[in-house]
């Protein structure tokens, strides 16, 4: 790479003279230096890509032409945001806890504030559309409004028209239900698509939908820190959504290079399969969480779902009976433990009748958001739910989402734990363990994963 010198006070960059560079920058101005000839060019983001381009090191500006609104970034969010302000297709493949959402926020911002991009769209689980990106939004950049679009069409709608907002924040599923109105708004010229892998299923409706609108965006960003759950040939839908000329139009080609047809119904990788796959999203930036060095050895998170209406009419009834048992004297602290754990049975979603039968309730939301934390980390995941009924409908959830996992709770032998343990901390088998917390006995190494839930 050819060298690039930058003055921070001016905001420009200055390289040694060569008619390639005045072939591209015609109006650059041109000096002499110590006798030599340079060529001297604004230190932005169009410069710098195409200087890029021509094999200069060129920095990113946004490294030395920023004030980071909102606190102090992490070296690795810097980086992440030095490529997406340079970068109008690109991947984020940083860990769960790397940082990502302020990453892509700063370089927006910066975009914005020198006039290179419009206002953002941010496709995001549903669990997260309030409690990360809008607070993110608030915590670093106050001179900017968020508007989530989350509700009725009429509410989303709404919301949309509101002049002053300038980061629209909407569920993986949300652009369905406004896409005409979404389409029709080009001041929106910049999409993000966080936990991207959701989008790994090139025939689903919300994938079809979501290529129309990328198809129409000056800037996509897909963020993920697990880009192939399932398959190496995950990838294919993503790349169609942020750099479609990077793989085949159909995804039978596309998987006819990575993988090997066993049967009519069975292909399994080749050897380079993970390899091709990662190299098909590029550019691409990927740190894992301990790249981040200024992080602590533990990083705790609270999601905050919301009760499913049902559960919410359940659990107000609880209480409410309960209440009046407690002024009546029919309840005491003797008993008290029993009504709470009915309770929490009624928040996790399931819950035993007098004849043990199970019951369940409308816990969508709170599954949701399990296998969002799941699909955000490429490692090994342990779930960890306090009834037996509970395991079993999260099992439910993850077989339908084809998530390998395994089962431990009270009724699992000792030997078949041994044989799980084994698996799933000395090989690929089982990406999680759903467990009942009393089935984990001390002493046990399962440090193949580096999530808890």
């Amino acid at each position: 790479m050819l060298p690039v010198k930058v003055n921070r006070k001016h905001q420009v960059m200055c390289v040694p003279h060569a008619d390639s560079v005045i072939n591209l920058f015609p109006e650059a101005k041109q000096l002499e230096l110590g006798g030599q000839p340079f060529v001297v060019l604004p230190h932005k983001p169009v410069e710098t890509y195409l200087l890029r381009k021509l094999g200069y090191s060129a920095p990113s500006p946004i490294l030395t032409h920023y004030d980071w609104s909102g606190g102090a970034p992490f070296a690795t969010q810097k980086s992440t945001a030095a490529l997406l302000s340079l970068e109008q297709r690109a991947y984020v493949l940083n860990g769960m806890g790397t940082g990502k959402t302020r990453s892509a926020l700063w370089a927006w911002d910066y975009l914005r504030s020198n006039g290179i991009c419009g206002k953002m769209l941010v496709s995001a689980p549903l669990s997260t559309l309030n409690f990360t990106w809008a607070r993110e939004v608030f915590n670093i950049l106050p001179h900017r409004k968020y508007a989530v679009l989350h509700g009725t069409k009429k509410q989303r709608l709404d919301k949309l028209a509101d002049p002053d907002a300038e980061v629209f924040i909407i569920n993986h599923d949300g652009h369905k239900v406004i896409l005409a109105e979404l389409l029709a708004r080009t001041d929106i010229d910049v999409l993000c698509i966080d936990e991207l892998a959701v989008f790994r299923n090139g025939g689903a409706s919300r994938t079809k939908e979501m290529r129309k609108l990328a198809n129409r965006m000056e800037w996509v960003w897909g963020m993920t820190g697990s880009p192939i759950p399932t398959s190496p040939t995950d990838v294919w839908a993503q790349a169609q959504l942020v750099t479609p000329t990077r793989v085949p139009k159909y995804f039978g080609r596309f998987r006819d290079e990575l993988m090997t047809k066993v049967t009519n119904f069975k292909f399994v990788p080749k050897p380079d399969a993970v390899d091709k796959a990662f190299a098909t999203l590029q550019p691409a930036v990927r740190f894992t969480l301990d790249d981040v060095v200024e992080l602590p050895d533990r990083v705790d998170r609270t999601i905050d779902v919301d009760l499913g209406p049902k559960q919410a009419k359940v659990y107000k009834a609880l209480v409410e009976q309960c209440y009046a048992a407690v002024q009546s004297k029919e309840i005491t602290a003797a008993n008290a433990g029993a009504v709470m754990m009915k309770l929490l049975q009624v928040s996790t979603g399931w819950v035993y009748t007098k004849d043990r039968q199970i019951v369940p309730l409308d816990n969508d939301k709170r599954v949701t958001a399990t296998i969002d934390a799941i699909n955000a980390t490429d490692r090994k995941v342990l779930v960890f739910a306090p009834f037996k009924h509970a395991l079993q409908g999260i099992s439910e959830a993850l077989t339908s989402e084809g998530i390998e996992h395994a089962v431990v709770s009270g009724d699992t032998s000792a030997n078949e734990r041994s044989q799980v343990f084994n698996l799933f901390q000395n090989t690929e088998k089982y990406r999680v363990i759903v467990a009942h917390p009393q089935s984990l006995a001390h002493g046990i190494t399962l440090t193949a994963a580096d999530t808890v839930i």
